[in-house]
Parts: C-alpha cells; sequence; structure tokens
C-alpha cells in the first residue's frame, strides 16, 4: 500500500458547490486585492478533539470491514484513546505545537513528512499532469506563447498582482503560488528538501531570468527576461526556441534520468555528480534556479490517449521531474504541464494554467512590458560524467522505462454527459460521478473498495486538502440495490439519492476539517519523530488494525481538474490493486483518465466499460416519469 496517495490534492474540489454547499453561505469581509494580503488573516484549520477523531475513524472504516474486524479495529482504537494512553499523550503534543509561535497550522510539520518523506520515486507515482486544450499553432509558436504567459504571471505575481483566489466571498489561501517558479525538490537520503524563493535562504520572488528547455536530450539554458527585468518579446522568444530544435540528439546521456530514481537512490547520484567535477554544481545551479522547464518533444503522439501517457511519463532524458513546473509540447504544438507534487496541488496548478491560457500571448506579451533587445541567449547546460555515472543512468533509464511499460492507463471520454445533465437531475455532479465510480467498481471487480477523494483546504490559512473516504453505509445500500432483482426503479433511485446526500455531507465534513485520517497520521507520525522523548516508544496496535490497513488501502484514488482550459488530467495508481481515477468534469463533457498496475489492467478495462454503462443507467433512473 502506498500511503503517501501520490495524487492527494492533485486537483481537489474547492470548498463550495463541487460539495454541494449552500450558495447562501458567503462571508462578509471585504478581501485585500494583493495576492498574498489575505493569508495571514485566514482561520486556522481546525484541530478536532481525539475523541471525535475516534468516532469518525470507526464510522469510516466500519462499511470496509467484517465484524469480526471491525471489533479488533474498536478494541484497539480503544486502546489508543484510553485515559493516560498513547493517543492522550500524542494529542497534547499536537496541541503544544499548534499552539507554538510561528506555527499557522497543526499540519505545518505534516506535510513535508507526506509529501518529502516518501522514498519511492515521484515520476509517474506522484507528479500529476494537464493536458491542455489545442489551438492549432505549431510547437514553436505554442511553447512561446507558453513561456510569454507564465513569465507574465510571474512578474504580476512578484508585484503581488495575482488577484487572491476567492470562494463565496471567502478568500482561500495563496501560499502556494510562491512554489510556482524556481523551486525545485531536492533528493535527500532520508527526506527530501525543496529549493525555493521566499524562503530564508532566498527570501523574495526568484531573481532568475532564466528557463531550461529540453530537446532530443540537450538541456538548454534559455534566458526569457533581458537584464533590466523586461520579457523578451514572442518573436524572439520563437526565433532561440527555432534554433533549438534545430539541434542534434545529445552525445552524453541525460542526466534528467537520475530524477525517475527512487528518492535515496537519485540523492546518491547527486551526490556523486557533486564530487566528481566542479563543473556539475554550476550545471545543477541552472537546473534548480531556472523559472520552469520547457520539454519539447520531437514527436507527435498518435492520440490523446499517447498524449497523455507521455505527459504523465514520457521519456526520463527530456524532463526534470523534480521541478515544480515542466510544460511539455510535442511536435504538432499539442501541449500539457507535468507538475511536482510536493508543494502544488491542483488548485493552484489550474488557476496558474487558466491564467496562461485564457488570454492570447500577444496580449499577456504586450502588458508584461516585453520589448524587443536581440535573440534571448541560450548556453547549453552540460554534466561531466564519467563511466559510472553513464552505467547509472542508463540504468536508471532501462529501469523507468520498465516502470511506465508496467503501468496501464485508459482516457475515456463522454460527449454526451456533464455537470450540467447532472444538476439537471437534481444531484451534485460530483456525488454523481462518484456513485458512478463505486457502482462500476462493483460490478467490474465484484467489490465495494476503499475510495480515496482529496478534498481542498484552502479557505484555512496554509490549508492544502483533506482526505476523504467515499465509502459509506449508503454507498453500500446504493450498489446492493441496482443488481438487486427485487428492486424497484424507484427504490434504487431513492437509494442512489441517499448515497449521493451523504458523499455531499462528508464532503462538508472535510471541508469543515472534520475528518479523522490526517489527524490520525500525523499522531503515528509524532510518535515517529519524537516518540522516545514522549514516553511513547511501544508498538501502537491501532495503525495495524484491520480498520486503519483497510481504510487506507485503495481500490479507487479519485480527484476531480474542473477547467475548460485543459481536457484530461492524470496521476499514477497509488497500490497493486487502485485505479488511479482523474477528471474534468465540465458543464457539457466529462473526461476520465484511468491508469493501474499492468497486472490487473484487465480490471481497469472492465471499469471503464461499466462507468459507461453506469453513467448511462443513472441518468435513466433520475429522468423524470411521465
Amino acid at each position: 500500500m502506498n500511503t503517501s496517495h501520490s495524487n492527494g490534492g492533485t486537483a481537489e474540489k474547492g470548498s463550495g458547490e463541487a460539495a454541494g454547499e449552500d450558495p447562501g453561505e458567503t462571508a462578509q469581509r471585504q478581501p485585500s486585492p494583493r495576492t498574498f494580503g489575505n493569508d495571514d488573516g485566514l482561520p486556522r484549520v481546525p484541530l478536532p478533539s481525539l475523541d471525535a477523531t475516534g468516532e469518525r475513524f470507526l464510522e469510516w472504516c466500519a462499511p470496509l470491514l467484517s465484524a469480526a474486524g471491525l471489533e479488533r479495529t474498536r478494541a484497539a482504537l480503544a486502546s489508543f484513546l484510553r485515559p493516560g494512553g498513547p493517543g492522550r499523550t500524542l494529542h497534547a503534543a499536537l496541541e503544544r505545537y499548534e499552539a507554538g509561535e510561528g506555527v499557522r497550522s497543526w499540519l505545518d510539520t505534516f506535510w513535508p513528512y507526506r509529501y518529502l518523506g516518501r522514498r519511492d520515486r515521484i515520476a509517474l507515482n506522484a507528479n500529476f499532469f494537464f493536458l491542455f486544450e489545442d489551438t492549432g499553432e505549431d510547437q514553436v509558436e505554442r511553447a512561446a506563447g507558453l513561456i510569454a504567459g507564465a513569465v507574465a504571471y510571474k512578474l504580476r505575481l512578484d508585484a503581488e498582482e495575482i488577484p487572491p483566489a476567492v470562494q463565496r466571498g471567502r478568500p482561500l489561501s495563496m501560499e502556494q503560488n510562491r512554489f510556482l517558479f524556481s523551486t525545485t525538490r531536492i533528493p535527500g537520503a532520508e527526506q527530501d528538501t525543496v529549493r525555493a524563493p521566499y524562503s530564508a535562504d532566498e527570501p523574495g520572488p526568484s531573481t532568475a531570468r532564466h528557463i531550461l528547455v529540453f530537446f532530443r536530450g540537450n538541456m538548454i539554458r534559455m534566458d526569457v527576461v533581458g537584464p533590466d527585468g523586461r520579457p523578451h518579446t514572442l518573436d524572439e522568444l520563437q526565433s532561440a526556441l527555432s534554433a533549438i530544435t534545430k539541434a542534434e540528439p545529445a552525445l552524453e546521456p541525460s542526466v534528467g534520468h537520475l530524477t525517475t530514481k527512487a528518492r535515496a537512490e537519485w540523492a546518491a547520484s547527486r551526490e556523486a555528480l557533486l564530487a566528481l567535477d566542479p563543473g556539475n554544481r554550476a550545471a545543477l545551479e541552472e537546473v534548480e534556479t531556472a523559472l520552469f522547464c520547457v520539454c519539447l518533444e520531437d514527436f507527435a503522439p498518435a492520440d490523446t490517449q499517447e498524449a497523455c501517457d507521455q505527459l504523465l511519463y514520457g521519456d526520463g532524458a527530456g524532463r526534470w521531474f523534480d521541478k515544480a513546473v515542466s510544460f511539455v509540447v510535442f511536435g504538432d504544438g499539442r501541449a500539457g504541464i507535468n507538475v511536482e507534487h510536493c508543494e502544488l496541488d491542483g488548485t493552484t496548478v489550474l488557476s496558474f494554467v487558466d491564467a496562461v491560457l485564457g488570454t492570447p500571448a500577444e496580449r499577456q506579451s504586450r502588458e508584461s512590458g516585453a520589448r524587443p533587445q536581440g535573440l534571448p541567449v541560450t548556453e547549453p547546460v552540460r554534466f561531466v560524467l564519467d563511466d559510472g555515472l553513464r552505467a547509472d543512468i542508463r540504468d536508471a533509464a532501462a529501469s523507468f522505462a520498465a516502470y511506465a511499460a508496467a503501468t496501464a492507463t485508459r482516457a475515456v471520454g463522454f460527449d454526451d454527459f456533464g455537470a450540467a445533465r447532472a444538476k439537471a437531475l437534481g444531484m451534485s455532479p460530483d456525488a454523481f460521478v462518484q456513485m458512478a465510480y463505486q457502482l462500476a467498481h462493483k460490478r467490474a471487480k465484484g467489490l465495494v473498495g476503499t475510495t480515496y477523494e482529496s478534498i481542498a483546504t484552502r479557505q484555512y490559512r496554509n490549508g492544502r486538502t483533506e482526505a476523504m473516504r467515499v465509502v459509506t453505509p449508503e454507498v453500500l445500500r446504493f450498489v446492493a440495490a441496482m443488481d438487486d432483482p427485487a428492486a424497484d426503479a424507484a427504490g434504487r433511485a431513492a437509494a442512489f439519492r441517499e448515497a449521493a446526500l451523504a458523499h455531499v455531507r462528508r464532503a462538508k465534513q472535510c471541508q469543515a476539517g472534520e475528518a479523522p485520517e490526517q489527524h490520525l497520521w500525523e499522531l503515528q507520525l509524532i510518535q515517529k519523530r519524537r516518540g522516545a522523548e514522549l514516553g511513547v516508544t511501544g508498538p501502537l496496535p491501532l495503525f495495524d488494525s484491520p480498520g486503519w490497513v483497510t481504510m487506507r488501502d485503495d481500490y479507487l484514488s479519485t480527484s476531480s481538474a474542473p477547467s475548460a482550459s485543459i481536457r484530461y488530467f492524470g496521476f499514477g495508481s497509488t497500490s497493486e490493486q487502485c485505479i488511479g481515477v482523474a477528471y474534468v468534469l465540465l458543464p457539457d463533457s466529462f473526461n476520465v483518465y484511468l491508469s493501474t498496475p499492468a497486472p490487473v489492467a484487465d480490471a481497469m478495462h472492465d471499469f471503464a466499460r461499466e462507468l459507461r454503462v453506469a453513467i448511462r443507467e443513472l441518468q435513466e433512473l433520475l429522468e423524470p416519469k411521465a
């Protein structure tokens, strides 16, 4: 089981309509117009009481357990929660931490451990992608436009002129925007770190003026902002990119392959690079400080499926998976983005992408103050390699290619269903598709399995996401009713609506900070970090109980990206039996990208087929009868 939930918050629902909030609930305070002007005044993420978390944990895991498994879980929880027991000690430590000076949220330590503590590869496992809508532009024109739009956004962000996100009158945290540019994850032997602006080491916005361009295994440093801080024009960007696309394939193997390795292994390779030659430190400096990456592919994908797959993993020779933002532009001008997840969730990236794609590049370039200043400086980024590092890179490339080949994916599009249709039938759109997933999974695999859904909590200070578990008693009754020969249409429809309402209620719980999983997980992490100091050193049966293990072992891992700027969104699966379900639900369309380990690919294809049936069947069920 992958306890990191690789998609946790990749493109989570916002805290309003998607989960069925009352439209009448609006805040009265007038938000600041400055990008980060509201963050310090946002409410703190609520820290639930330990007893409330215990009650919710039992409620959430119960539908997934046998009677014997539930009893074992209840006993383990009682031991954890007993007066003077380990849970009380760990929770008291968490309360003291939250009250500490400079702490913005009781989750401040949780997030680095959750994302930076994972030791497997992040390529395919953690990074996520968006496939943009087509524009008909050629590769160079499309890439130049993306660069111009991103640089314009960066300059506005530097001046705090990006309007703060506001939902139902409430400002949302903009903290993640600080990590869009010049941010790079740095591998570590035990835990990774992040190199980023707006930090103690690099206060304020990034002063970098260059991006990193990949083409045919070459890495090129390309200036996109002149010495006086004014961006290059679109024509100049196109000229520089056109010259880059005439390059021959690189003679040396690409160091980018090393970013596909498991984290401790990549950390060792990075140390070997630094030890071999002083020039490698300078090369890494260029890579790690670059504003973002632009990955130019010298081929056109055969279809949408291949475009999505290439955005998810591609060839490591043309990627630096540790960079926060990498635009990928194919030979035919189709484009998308690959995002490193540790500091960025989907809602932030969607806002960025919408801004870049929502205004013509010519206008963004002009309004950014771009002026003619000659061809942008381009210089190859070269690493000094020895035979050992060359072999290391070749091994990493072969291993990642095999890993990608062992992942099955499927793009599924619905042109005859969307959020507007669900609303017209009196149903929350997200609840509708989540119930369709449950029905399709039961029919495809023969069981209702653990389902994860990310829920945005950016209405809180430094808020990110909450982990929602979709399976409720109402879901079990709904799925059973749908295939019960004795159930009539009215009974099935009633069960469907009850399950959907339960889904909305749980989503609201998560948005209110009333969810058990991350709270208990952080207590588990506190014991690992500080157990000896706190006197909590023995095993904690709760975290080996059937409830904890089963609730977190995903069969479906789901997340949504509602934006008209993108066609598909995707990420890798999170366990050996898991199907990753990334979906773009728009008013008149519904696109889903599925991923799963190749050994269970047949079940994923069965799920895709059953999902089509379920979407049609559930619409018919809610149709008003004449």
